[in-house]
């Protein structure tokens, strides 16, 4: 915390998170405090700093959470006390995001600050729908307006009869709720019937909702599909290129749920893959890493390492947290060089070569059966099995009747976590699509947490993908039916067969 405190209005984006500016994030991971909008991702707010202060200012149509005012107060309040503030805005601050007159509160109290601006939905949410606002072959203006202002109250700030007729694109922001007025404004002032209209809810998110029509129809395609704010409507000629350009409601797993279930540490490689094609992660682990109870077995082994011929990793997991004990105990990891080391698979070579660390042997089929099986003659000789304190006994077993000498050690843990009501409520309501389990610790976890409730039941409402049969076989042994098993098990390879169960399911949708 500085001296003197720093305001920054940062424009967070249109919904997907993704869509933050490298400045802005950079600010929100120095922030001590963060003051943000409803409409702000919650996958953003996860980038603030362990500790710092998140406070819900959030605006909606049916009301407040902060006035306008008490929002300015609060950010001269907290930069004042010295802190680094982050005001975190939908869209971009300065376009009708109020962000200028936070600015000129923060002026007049003489605290610094700095404008982030963002990506605004005016153009990300069109272009997410497959509509460029401008184009050489239809138009080369486009006029961005509030939809919020009433556009029949008589002293309107908003000149209709220009709006009508004298420009190309025009986008409205927040106007949803207005929609029947301004439709009626622009064709009163002179605006064709026929003018291609498109509105697009929740635009850049998994839930995207794009309804096209024209001024003369649009009212009630809006209301026969159920259109709600957050909205943007655009009207004119380069709608029409909606069909031929559209590129994100058509990714193959666009408007899926996932839920994700591993530790916070490794969820975002599944999140951001699940996130590029199309669809919405709901992070929420049913598991937690933490260091073993008993840490002596662990520093023991280490401290004879040169005892051993073979150490093998069955998770990225257990790579991480030997590696890390290693340098706590002030051993150079260079001490693993004379050893061979085996991976169970992929994702666990990969965070060994993340250390300079070479993979000697890895199973074809990535399982710990194959581990023991394909290894070769390893009679006589010493293994080091660095493990989850649960771990399985059958690698260890099959190595020991091969003639090896096997040291299992807990390298880390497991602790359940328990799912919070939000999401008892989301699965019990059928709002999930998919769920993914990553290790038998996720299923046996969330289903603890859903203690209670009918869990067959609960989860029939959701496609069910384990990562491999070990996993497959924990879930059917708690009555979860396993829809989707990936063959290679690896996150890829769970993402792959996700994608392929879901397009066989609309495959048959449409026979």
């Amino acid at each position: 915390m500085s001296s003197r405190g720093l305001v920054y209005l940062v424009g967070a984006g249109p919904g997907d998170p993704g869509l933050i500016t490298v400045k802005g994030l950079a600010c929100l991971q120095k922030a001590d405090v963060v003051v943000y909008d409803r409409l702000v991702s919650p996958a953003l707010l996860r980038q603030a700093p362990r500790g710092c202060e998140l406070i819900d200012a959030g605006k909606s149509p049916q009301g407040h959470t902060l006035p306008q005012e008490a929002i300015n107060a609060l950010l001269v309040e907290k930069a004042l006390a010295g802190n680094v503030v982050v005001r975190l805005k939908g869209g971009d601050p300065f376009l009708f995001g109020r962000g200028g007159e936070e600015a000129e509160a923060l002026a007049e109290a003489g605290v610094p600050f700095e404008v982030v601006p963002g990506v605004t939905s005016a153009i990300a949410a069109p272009a997410y729908a497959g509509i460029p606002v401008t184009h050489r072959d239809h138009t080369s203006a486009f006029t961005v307006v509030t939809g919020h202002e009433d556009p029949t109250k008589a002293d309107s700030s908003i000149d209709w009869q220009k709006l009508a007729t004298g420009v190309g694109t025009l986008v409205l922001l927040m106007g949803v709720g207005n929609l029947p007025q301004i439709v009626a404004k622009l064709i009163e002032h002179g605006r064709d019937p026929q003018t291609p209209v498109a509105i697009v809810q929740q635009g850049t998110e998994a839930h995207q909702k794009t309804v096209t029509g024209t001024l003369a129809d649009i009212v009630d395609k809006a209301q026969e599909a159920d259109i709600k704010p957050p909205a943007v409507t655009i009207v004119g000629e380069v709608v029409r290129l909606r069909e031929k350009l559209r590129w994100f409601d058509t990714k193959p797993l666009f408007g899926k749920r996932v839920l994700v279930t591993r530790s916070r540490e490794q969820a975002s490689a599944l999140s951001q893959r699940l996130r590029e094609l199309g669809a919405e992660p709901l992070e929420h682990p049913a598991i937690e890493i933490a260091p073993p109870k008993d840490i002596a077995p662990l520093d023991e082994a280490i401290a004879r390492l040169a005892t051993y011929d073979w150490l093998i990793f069955t998770s990225a997991n257990g790579v991480r947290a030997f590696v890390e004990r290693m340098s706590e105990n002030g051993m150079d990891i260079q001490a693993l060089g004379r050893l061979k080391i085996a991976a169970v698979g992929p994702a666990t070579a990969q965070s060994l070569a993340a250390y300079g660390l070479r993979v000697d042997y890895l199973p074809d089929v990535y399982t710990t059966k194959e581990i023991a099986a394909g290894i070769g003659d390893v009679a006589g000789q010493r293994i080091l099995l660095p493990r989850a304190e649960r771990a399985p006994k059958q690698l260890a077993q099959a190595l020991r009747g091969k003639g090896a000498v096997v040291d299992e050690v807990a390298a880390y843990r497991t602790l359940a976590v328990g799912a919070p009501d939000e999401l008892k409520a989301l699965l019990a309501d059928g709002q999930i699509d998919i769920v993914t389990f990553t290790s038998s610790s996720t299923v046996r976890n969330l289903a603890a947490s859903l203690r209670g409730r009918a869990l067959s039941e609960v989860m029939s409402r959701c496609l069910v993908a384990c990562i491999g049969p070990v996993t497959a076989r924990t879930a059917a042994r708690l009555d979860i039916r396993v829809d989707v098993v990936a063959k290679e098990h690896t996150i890829p390879g769970l993402v792959e067969a996700i994608v392929a169960a879901v397009t066989e399911r609309e495959r048959d949708d449409e026979r």
